[in-house]
């Protein structure tokens, strides 16, 4: 059957005639002082000058992006590093506002790679309107401008990075013109350009077919160890690694298990299992860190020469993984709750770290300059705890760390707590979720509003974090906000997500749906003031929630969302996901079709009212299922309200002004939508807060 509605996946006049008309009536809807306070206390957030900048250091110079209420777009900077410790004097290389005004186009920032050792030129890279679409331009640090014939990629999906040190080649993986793109719309192929040669003379690197997802290249940097990578992503878990040879570009495959992720740390390979590794006669399980000798993963590995630093555990997953001189620093959650830990290069003996964290915190780790030392930086952050920035060292003695400097506190916190809980889901297994708001909520004491968020997808953990912009909007109003780590996500490793994967898809939505059946039963809240929010593969987990679960909330917001699970394959990067959902041009939409809320929503049905968001430079998930929900739900006469931004790519918003107003939108929504609970003045007068 032909989609009636197939023509609002076009971006013709008539299309954006019809988003324009519901996103204008959205926010004529909510204009009004109460609206404007709103949007005007999360922009001084999110614009402040005093927010904590984390930087990259590059050679003697910590480089850092910025943005401000001054700078919307931002500035690229720099700072020497005993500046950055204490009180840093920025040196401004790049004003993106500047930029945009000077040649009439809305950039936005996408990263900077520099040029080694010297670091005199780099490769930037702009988005036009924050879309994943880039363009990428050479640039003189000295002079601080764009190069005039210098390396110079223009708009397309791909990256652009420099090769060797004193090199004046790059490695280039874009649109080369017909049939140069996968059906996902990233790079085939990857390409080595000199400079002054002809873009169209650069020899390929490495081709791929057009089904995979995409083809790329990289550089390892390390002194005495210098070596380039080409990789082959067939599908999101079916990834070939080559090592490139400098001279001839002659591939050698990496012979290590292809689900695998792959890195290196001078003479040796470290690997990251997603499926166990059957390997003559032992079995490596599944989310497994081991390291081995690097001649082995080009020869073959023998299992007596493979190191475990770590195994997993049916409670604990590696989280993250830093390089540095020495060794690895690496990162797990137990029962989604950070460790850190130490493996020297030279024994490979493991050590755990105990930095000083609340319960409930989370922590990230990074080299400073893996190729000088063991300096590192560590990030701490909770749900009420700013984010803070440590600089030091690390090894099997610990984290030598001191305070950079942290977030100023973004709201009023006093009162507020964070708690784990656990909920049952349809099959029996236990789902942890976080739960963050004023002790007597927690308690049960007093419903309140609530805001269940949730993801459940591609092995991504959802953990604890500052709520800067919803504390200060949602929780000081007297709203408990909740995180539920259902599966599909990383949170327990592989098989977490695994648990989740294609036809037993419904498992992530039934998880979701216990925890919103447990916040209701423990007296955290009430149906009628419970929310729903997610974005992305998020947005799908709204959109199940609306056609599966509709008695559980009094209202839903879904973001970017994919919702038409018959034509996500065909839409823009759709094609590199059914290795996570399936195919639905095969029997795999039997399957399918049953959590595609597009094709799910009936005519007669009971639904809470739901917020739909997108925009229109989303060239990852188009804009084309957000308005064909929309469309269908007002046929049909259900509640619903819709709003497109015209920029900000897949992130939604392209800066500040334009997160302030879709974040204001949705708080003034659910203000709306749920029935009323405790105000922000009705919280105890103190409470300590449990972390």
């Amino acid at each position: 059957m032909t989609d009636p509605r197939l023509w609002l996946e076009d971006s013709n006049d008539v299309a954006l005639e019809w988003v324009k008309e519901r996103t204008e009536r959205t926010l004529d809807s909510y204009r009004g002082n109460r609206f404007d306070a709103k949007r005007s206390a999360i922009f001084d957030i999110l614009s402040a000058k005093d927010k904590l900048d984390l930087g990259t250091l590059r050679g003697d110079y910590v480089y850092n992006f910025h943005t401000d209420a001054d700078h919307p777009r931002g500035l690229w900077r720099r700072t020497t590093l005993e500046s950055y410790l204490d009180e840093p004097e920025w040196d401004v290389l790049l004003d993106i506002d500047s930029l945009g005004q000077e040649e009439g186009e809305s950039w936005v920032f996408g990263g900077a790679n520099l040029r080694r050792p010297l670091f005199d030129r780099a490769l930037i890279t702009l988005k036009p309107g924050g879309s994943d679409a880039n363009v990428v331009r050479e640039f003189d640090l000295d002079t601080r401008t764009f190069i005039t014939d210098g390396f110079e990629a223009p708009a397309s999906k791909g990256s652009m990075s420099w090769m060797r040190r004193d090199s004046d080649a790059v490695l280039i993986a874009r649109d080369f013109g017909a049939g140069t793109l996968t059906d996902s719309g990233y790079p085939r192929s990857v390409r080595l350009w000199r400079r002054g040669t002809d873009i169209d003379d650069a020899p390929t690197i490495l081709e791929g077919e057009r089904e995979d997802i995409l083809v790329s290249a990289s550089h390892d940097f390390t002194p005495g160890y210098e070596r380039t990578f080409a990789v082959r992503a067939k599908d999101f878990r079916d990834t070939v690694v080559y090592e490139v040879d400098h001279d001839t570009l002659e591939l050698k495959e990496i012979l290590l298990p292809h689900s695998a992720g792959v890195g290196t740390i001078r003479d040796w390979a470290v690997v990251e299992l997603r499926y166990d590794w059957e390997l003559k006669g032992e079995t490596f399980p599944a989310g497994s860190l081991l390291a081995l000798p690097y001649e082995d993963a080009l020869t073959g590995p023998v299992p007596e020469r493979i190191v475990k630093i770590f195994t997993p555990t049916p409670q604990a997953s590696l989280a993250g993984m830093t390089e540095i001189q020495s060794g690895v620093v690496f990162t797990t959650l137990d029962n989604v709750r950070s460790r850190v830990y130490f493996a020297s290069i030279d024994t490979w003996e493991v050590t755990e770290l105990h930095p000083e964290l609340g319960e409930f915190d989370s922590i990230g780790v990074g080299a400073v300059d893996r190729e000088k030392g063991d300096a590192v930086w560590v990030t701490t952050t909770g749900f009420l705890t700013p984010t803070t920035l440590l600089y030091g060292t690390a090894s099997k003695d610990g984290l030598d760390v001191t305070t950079v400097r942290s977030t100023p506190e973004r709201f009023d916190a006093d009162g507020m707590v964070v708690d784990q809980r656990w909920a049952v889901s349809a099959d029996g297994t236990r789902v942890p979720y976080f739960l963050v708001g004023s002790r007597q909520a927690l308690r049960g004491e007093h419903p309140a509003r609530c805001l269940l968020d949730g993801y459940g997808g591609f092995e991504v953990s959802r953990t604890p974090g500052y709520l800067g912009t919803y504390g200060k909007a949602w929780l000081e109003d007297g709203g408990v906000y909740v995180l539920a780590n259902i599966r599909g996500g990383g949170e327990f490793g592989p098989a977490w997500h695994q648990a989740a994967l294609t036809k037993n898809r419904k498992r992530a939505y039934e998880d979701f749906a216990a925890v919103a059946r447990d916040l209701v039963a423990t007296g955290v809240t009430t149906v009628p003031q419970l929310a729903a929010i997610g974005g992305s593969n998020g947005g799908l987990l709204i959109g199940n929630m609306y056609t599966t679960y509709p008695e559980l909330f009094g209202a839903l917001v879904t973001r970017v969302p994919l919702l038409d699970m018959k034509r996500f394959s065909h839409l823009l990067a759709g094609a590199s996901w059914m290795d996570e959902y399936g195919n639905p041009d095969t029997d795999d939409w039997d399957f399918l079709q049953r959590y595609s809320p597009y094709h799910n929503v009936a005519e007669d049905g009971e639904y809470p009212p739901i917020l739909v968001m997108t925009s229109t430079k989303d060239d990852r998930v188009h804009p084309g299922h957000a308005r064909k929900f929309t469309a269908l739900l007002e046929e049909l006469g259900h509640n619903v309200e819709y709003y497109e931004n015209i920029e900000g790519g897949h992130a939604g918003a392209a800066d500040a002004e334009q997160s302030a107003l879709s974040l204001a939108l949705i708080f003034e929504f659910l203000n709306r939508r749920l029935a009323e609970g405790p105000r922000a003045e009705e919280k105890p007068a103190s409470a300590d807060c449990v972390r």
